[in-house]
This record gives structure tokens, C-alpha cells and sequence, in this order.
């Protein structure tokens, strides 16, 4: 059982997903718990896989196969955590403001937590500050989070933390920002909770943001 456990995070780590659906139906089929699968098997690979891109280890491309492998994993595990009751790590919502095309960081970065154990919704791209609201009166997320590629669009981000105040969200959720012109002092300007500046320290953000919100 360790054996196929080892494995299965070995397959995510080397980024290999068709091998990764099959030790995973493999290990369901072996009547395996999807929680210790998660747990014990893919987050752990998936945490490597962060520290080798921080390390300079692994690139960008190659941490998105890494995730794309474990996303096949969680299409098999995912409805078997919910059906038994287990609680995901935490909410997200994500997405690229208003005005702004580039989604593959925040994309990235949606995969990333996914791995990490979170249930994630992603807007994707141009997303408007009100949509954000909508969702998050609708999801009730631990986190909001926002990236931005153009100074021109960045704007959008206190926006939008001003329309979680408004609504009167913003005491119950963190707000996480990213992407290449934002900065950890801007970050304090707007009045976000964190900066990441990649998606693995984004990882890393979030769970401690998670941990902050509900002690």
C-alpha cells in the first residue's frame, strides 16, 4: 500500500498524468481511502513541486504538468471527499481583474492550491468587480484572489476590496493579490492581507491566511 502510495506522488512529481488516473483508480479500486490519497500521496508531491520551482529546480511549464497530473487525480477524488464529508482546506475564489487578459498565473496558481487540498473557483480573466462580489456573497470563501499583469489594471484591486467592505464581507475574508506589477507595498497601500509573487509562494499565502482567519 505505501509502495503505491509512493508511486502515485512520484507520477505527479515526474508529471506524468496518465500514469497518475491510473495508480489513482488503481488505489480506489483497491478499496484505498481518497482522504490518505490526498494527504499522504499528492499534496506532499505537490509541496516538492513547490519547493523545486522556489529552489530554481523547475519551471514554470513544468510545475503546470505536474498540476495538470494531480487535477486528474482530484476529478476521481474529488467527489468521493465530498461524498464522505471531508471539509476541503479552504475556499478560494480567484481572478484576473477587469480589463486584464492574462489569466495563466492565476490559472497556475488555482491549480497549485487545488493540489494543496482547497476547493477553488476560478473567474478567470476580465473578471469585474462585481462579479467578485457576487461570488463571494454566494461562496462565503476564506480567501479572494486577485492578480494583475498591466499597471493600467491594477486599480481594479482596491476596487474591488472597497466592494467587499461595502457589502460588509470584508471582516470574513482575506484578500490575496499577485501578478507582475503589484508589490508587497501596494499590497499594504489597498489594504490586502498578503502578496505572493509566485504561484508556489501564493500556495503558502493562502494556507497561512486560512490559519490567521479562523483562529
Amino acid at each position: 500500500m505505501s509502495d503505491l502510495l509512493e508511486d502515485l506522488g512520484k507520477a505527479v512529481f515526474d508529471m506524468d498524468e496518465d500514469t497518475t488516473v491510473e495508480l489513482t483508480e488503481q488505489a480506489l479500486d483497491e478499496g484505498m481511502d481518497p482522504e490518505v490519497l490526498l494527504n499522504d500521496s499528492l499534496v506532499p508531491a505537490m509541496d516538492r513541486v513547490g519547493e523545486e520551482y522556489e529552489n530554481g529546480d523547475r519551471y514554470v511549464p513544468e510545475m503546470l504538468l505536474s498540476a495538470e497530473a494531480m487535477k486528474g487525480a482530484m476529478k476521481l477524488l474529488r467527489p468521493l471527499l465530498t461524498e464522505s464529508g471531508v471539509e476541503p482546506a479552504g475556499k478560494v475564489i480567484l481572478g484576473t481583474v477587469e480589463g486584464d487578459l492574462h489569466d495563466i498565473g492565476q490559472n497556475l496558481v488555482g491549480m497549485m492550491i487545488e493540489g494543496a487540498g482547497f476547493e477553488v473557483e476560478n473567474l478567470g480573466a476580465e473578471t469585474p468587480v462585481e462579479e467578485f462580489v457576487e461570488k463571494a456573497k454566494e461562496l462565503e470563501p476564506d480567501v479572494v484572489g486577485m492578480s494583475a499583469l498591466l499597471t493600467t489594471t491594477m486599480t481594479h484591486m482596491p476596487e474591488v476590496i472597497e466592494a467587499l467592505k461595502e457589502e460588509g464581507l470584508r471582516d470574513d475574508i482575506k484578500v490575496a493579490i499577485g501578478g507582475a506589477p503589484v508589490s508587497q507595498d501596494y499590497c499594504e497601500e489597498i489594504g490586502a492581507d498578503g502578496y505572493a509573487p509566485d504561484a508556489a509562494s501564493a500556495t503558502t499565502l493562502i494556507k497561512n491566511l486560512v490559519k490567521e482567519l479562523r483562529n
